[in-house]
């Protein structure tokens, strides 16, 4: 089995809850909205069990470019990055 559509998920999490699919996708939808509005203002949120996104600010460093080999200067910015939790990480390895 390949990777799973975004339709096959909201398929098979309103078979297994007895939801319907139109408010497993609103709940999706809202989680994701909630997810991206704490990291922006707190700069993390947590899903127990599953992992947490968090805001971390990378400064600048000198990089080279790959085609030519010249040295360049990167610039700071600020990334989101996913961190899996230990509970996930052990059910899945």
């Amino acid at each position: 089995m390949g990777k799973m559509t975004k339709a096959q998920l909201m398929t098979a999490l309103a078979e297994k809850s007895g939801l319907a699919k139109k408010d497993v996708m609103s709940l999706m939808d809202q989680l994701v909205e909630m997810a991206y509005m704490h990291v922006k203002k707190d700069g993390v949120f947590v899903l127990p069990g599953f992992g947490k996104l968090v805001k971390v600010h990378r400064p600048a460093r000198m990089g080279r470019n790959p085609a030519t080999g010249e040295s360049i200067q990167i610039k700071a910015k600020t990334v989101v990055k996913f961190r899996v939790a230990k509970a996930a990480k052990d059910a899945v390895l």
